[in-house]
């Protein structure tokens, strides 16, 4: 086996799943999306669809991986030539996702930058729809901005850094930094938002779940199109 394609460690690979699986939804989204869909409820057809659709690909990707140790391109001529086209599918597919990611981590990262100063002032409405440029209007799609595109430009730089490197230099070694500040920086932040105004409503909102929204197609729907639609991108990136 190409030494380039291998971990150096079990950690590193751990982490690196930890790092594919859990996303910006999780994060950002997802206690919007649990306390809208029956709040404790919505863990129903949350855990229903990890176990359905989320655990199975995930062995089917360490076993295809682990018997073919190749690109997932590669593997699927391997089994089938005919086949290969649909690699190259999802390839373009998972682009098309990064390149929306990297819009939202490049907003990230440009609020990190005006948090020093709170430079979004008393509106930050106004500064994220004129500033960062966050608006639902196609019409200004030609607008150009030049803070988060220098943003989005850096995070392009940082991730070919560390995806044209070595499996162990690149992924595993900054996993290996990132996913532990991760949790420590999520800790920060669930002690702080029990701190302010209405925590209590969403902790009762979670601890006192609607048992008729699992009724609502539209619940299931939010975890089965959206979540699993992520991991798969992720999955086969």
């Amino acid at each position: 086996m190409n030494k380039e394609m291998q971990w150096d460690s079990s950690i590193s690979f751990i982490f690196a799943m930890i790092g594919a699986a859990v996303g910006l939804g999780n994060i950002w989204r997802f206690s919007y999306v649990l306390y809208s869909n029956g709040g404790g409820s919505f863990f129903i057809p949350y855990l229903i669809a990890i176990a359905i659709m989320g655990i199975p690909f995930l062995f089917l990707e360490y076993a295809v991986g682990f018997s073919f140790k190749d690109s997932f391109s590669n593997i699927l001529k391997k089994i089938n030539p005919k086949y290969e086209f649909i690699a190259w599918m999802l390839v373009t597919f998972v682009f098309i996702v990064v390149i929306y990611y990297m819009v939202i981590l490049g907003w990230d990262l440009l609020y990190l930058f005006s948090s020093f100063n709170f430079a979004w002032g008393n509106d930050a409405g106004s500064f994220f729809t004129n500033v960062v440029g966050g608006s639902h209007n196609l019409n200004s799609m030609t607008t150009f901005l030049i803070p988060t595109t220098l943003c989005v430009g850096l995070l392009w730089v940082v991730l070919w850094f560390i995806t044209s490197r070595d499996v162990d230099k690149g992924i595993g070694k900054f996993s290996k930094v990132l996913i532990p500040t991760l949790f420590i920086i999520m800790g920060f932040i669930i002690i702080y938002a029990l701190t302010l105004p209405g925590a209590g409503i969403g902790i009762n909102t979670l601890l006192t779940p609607d048992w008729s929204k699992l009724l609502d197609v539209n619940i299931w729907l939010a975890k089965y199109g959206s979540g699993n639609c992520d991991y798969l991108c992720k999955l086969f990136a």
